[in-house]
C-alpha cells in the first residue's frame, strides 16, 4: 500500500534477455516497498529473472520472474520486498537480469521507497 510519503524512482533495461544489471542512485533514506516492471515485447525460450540488490546484497523478496510462456508487451510483474530493503542517500540499487530468455526486449520499471 503506497502512502503520500512514498516516492517512486524508475529504471530501464535495454534488453532483459541479456545478462547484466542497471544501477539506480538512491536519493533518500527509507525502504523499498515495491518493485514493478512492464515488458515491451514477448520474450522466448525461458523465463527472465530480475534480482534487486543494495550494495551487492540481494533484497529479500526482491526477485521478479517474468514468465516467458504467453509473455507480451505490457505484461506487468511486481515484487514486494520483505527484508534487506533499507536504503540510504548515496546507496545504489542494482537490478540484475539473468539473461536466460531470448528476443531483444526492453523493460521499464520502478521501485517505491517508503519512509
Amino acid at each position: 500500500m503506497r502512502s503520500h510519503n512514498d516516492t517512486v524512482q524508475s529504471f530501464y533495461i535495454a534488453d532483459v534477455s541479456t545478462a547484466g544489471q542497471v544501477y539506480v542512485p538512491i536519493h533518500e533514506d527509507g525502504f523499498i516497498k515495491e518493485i514493478s516492471t512492464a515488458l515491451n515485447g514477448a520474450i522466448a525460450t525461458a523465463n527472465a529473472t530480475l534480482t534487486a540488490k543494495i550494495g551487492g546484497t540481494a533484497v529479500t523478496g526482491g526477485t521478479i520472474t517474468i514468465i516467458q510462456s504467453g509473455s507480451a508487451a505490457g505484461d506487468v510483474d511486481t515484487a514486494e520486498p520483505t527484508g534487506a530493503n533499507e536504503v540510504s542517500i548515496g546507496d545504489t540499487l542494482e537490478i540484475e537480469t539473468d539473461g536466460a530468455s531470448t528476443n531483444t526486449v526492453s523493460l521499464h520499471g520502478y521501485f517505491v521507497i517508503g519512509r
